[in-house]
C-alpha cells in the first residue's frame, strides 16, 4: 500500500512545501479496464503526484461485489460497489461515498478533493477540505455542443454538483467558457489546466512507422467523427494506394440502429473492410506501440474538451489531423504541430490526411513540432507543478473562507 497511513499525522494540516499532502480524486473509470479521458487523466496525475512525494487516493464506483482497495504505482485505488437494487442508486451511492471519504479522511487527512462535473452531487455542501471540479466535458457541455437537448435529471445533478464546488478549473479555455455560459456560472474564476500526458511513455521508439498507416484511438462512437473518417477513406486510398486505417478502441451502441457501432462502420466500409483493422480496446501499456505504427494520427471528433489521446499521439512524434471545432486551436498550432479539419466534411478530412501522407518531410517536421509542443505545454512534469500551485491557492482560499463562517454553520464540515 502507499505511504498514506504513515503520513496521516504529517498531513493533518494542508501544507504544500516539503511535507507530504494527500490528494483524493473521484473517478469511476480508473484503469485498467474500459476508460476514457477522465480515467487516463486521473491515472497520469495521481501517479505523478505520488512520484512528486505526495499522496494520492482514487475513489469511485465500479462493477465489484464489495469494496476493494488496490495499489497502482503508489496510488491507492478504492473501488466502491454499485447499488444492486433499481431506483436506489442515488441514495445508496451517496451514503457509500460519504462513508468512504469520512473513513479515508480520518485515517489520512484529505487536503484536496477533486472530480469531474457530476462528482460532487452526492456530497455535502461543506466538508473539511476544498472540493474542486475539473471540467472535462459534462452532460450539458456535450449535449448542447452536439446539438442535443440536455436531460433534466442529469442537468439537475450537474447544477447541484457545481453548487457544491469550492473551486473550478477546466482542461481548455473552450470548455471553461462554454460551461460557464451553459450553467450560468457568472464571473467565477475558472483557470485552465490542460490534461497532462506522461511524455516519457511515448518517446519515439525504434519501431518504424508503417507506410500509409492512419491510426485512430478512442471509443468507436458517433461523436468521434468515425463515420466521416470512413467516408473519407476511399478518397485517401485513391490518392495513396498504400493507405491503411487502424481503429483502436472499445465498441459502443449505435444510437440509430441500437446495434454495434463497429458493425455499422464495417457495413459503411463495404469492400474496403480488408484495408481497415479493428483492434478493439487497447490498454494503456500497449498504446505507445499502436501509435508507433502510425504514419499519421487522425481524430475528427465532432467535439472534445481537449482530447488526451491527441496529445499522446503528439508526444509519440506523430503528425495529427484533428477537429477545428471546440478546443482544436488550443491543442495544435495549425500547420505547425498539426492540421485542423472540418470533422463534418469527409473531403476536409481526406484533404489533410493526403497532404501529410504524400510528403515525408512535412510529416517529419510536423511530428517533431508536435512532440516539442507536447513536452512544453502538456507534459506531466510541467502540469503537475501548475496543478500543485493551484491546489495551494484553493487550500488558502478555502481556509480563509472557513475562518469567516460562524461555528453554528460548520456542523457538516467533518
Amino acid at each position: 500500500m502507499p505511504r498514506i497511513a504513515s503520513a496521516a499525522h504529517a498531513v493533518s494540516q494542508p501544507h504544500f512545501g516539503s511535507v507530504i499532502v494527500h490528494i483524493c480524486y473521484l473517478c469511476d473509470e480508473y484503469p485498467p479496464g474500459a476508460h476514457g479521458g477522465i480515467g487516463a487523466y486521473t491515472q497520469t496525475m495521481a501517479r505523478t503526484i505520488v512520484h512528486s512525494g505526495h499522496d494520492a487516493t482514487v475513489v469511485g464506483f465500479y462493477q465489484t461485489p464489495e469494496v476493494t482497495v488496490s495499489e497502482d504505482r503508489g496510488v491507492r485505488v478504492i473501488r466502491l460497489p454499485h447499488s444492486p437494487l433499481p431506483w436506489t442508486g442515488l441514495l445508496v451511492h451517496s451514503w457509500r461515498l460519504r462513508r468512504a471519504l469520512k473513513k479515508l479522511d480520518q485515517s489520512a487527512k484529505i487536503d484536496v478533493l477533486e472530480g469531474p462535473e457530476l462528482s460532487l452531487a452526492l456530497l455535502p455542501r461543506r466538508m473539511s477540505m476544498p472540493k474542486i471540479i475539473r471540467m472535462n466535458g459534462g452532460h450539458h457541455f456535450f449535449a448542447v455542443t452536439l446539438g442535443k437537448k440536455p436531460r433534466p435529471w442529469r442537468s439537475w445533478l450537474e447544477r447541484r454538483s457545481m453548487g457544491r464546488a469550492d473551486a473550478m478549473c477546466a482542461v481548455s479555455r473552450f470548455a471553461a467558457e462554454t460551461t460557464r455560459d451553459l450553467l450560468d456560472l457568472g464571473s467565477r474564476d475558472i483557470p485552465v489546466l490542460p490534461n497532462p500526458v506522461d511524455v516519457s511513455q511515448f518517446v519515439c521508439s525504434q519501431q518504424v512507422p508503417e507506410e500509409g498507416c492512419i491510426v485512430f484511438v478512442g471509443t468507436l462512437c458517433q461523436k468521434k467523427g468515425l463515420h466521416e473518417l470512413v467516408r473519407a477513406f476511399p478518397a485517401i486510398l485513391e490518392a495513396i494506394p498504400s493507405a491503411r486505417l487502424v481503429l483502436a478502441g472499445r465498441d459502443s451502441i449505435d444510437p440509430v440502429t441500437g446495434g454495434s457501432y463497429a458493425a455499422f462502420l464495417r457495413q459503411a466500409l463495404g469492400h474496403l473492410q480488408d484495408r481497415v483493422e479493428f483492434l478493439g480496446h487497447v490498454d494503456r501499456e500497449s498504446l505507445p506501440r499502436v501509435l508507433a505504427r502510425a504514419s499519421i494520427a487522425v481524430f475528427p471528433s465532432h467535439m472534445e474538451t481537449q482530447g488526451i489521446v491527441i496529445v499522446e499521439a503528439m508526444a509519440a512524434g506523430k503528425p495529427v489531423v484533428i477537429s477545428q471545432t471546440g478546443p482544436g486551436p488550443e491543442v495544435v498550432d495549425d500547420g505547425v504541430s498539426g492540421l485542423l479539419c472540418d470533422p463534418y466534411d469527409p473531403g476536409s478530412i481526406a484533404e489533410k490526411a493526403i497532404l501529410l501522407l504524400r510528403d515525408f518531410e512535412l510529416r517529419a517536421r510536423m511530428g517533431a513540432a508536435a512532440r516539442a509542443r507536447a513536452e512544453a505545454v502538456f507534459s506531466n512534469d510541467v502540469l503537475v507543478a501548475r496543478t500543485l500551485a493551484y491546489y495551494r491557492q484553493c487550500v488558502r482560499d478555502f481556509r480563509s473562507a472557513l475562518s469567516h463562517i460562524p461555528d453554528s454553520h460548520t456542523a457538516d464540515v467533518k
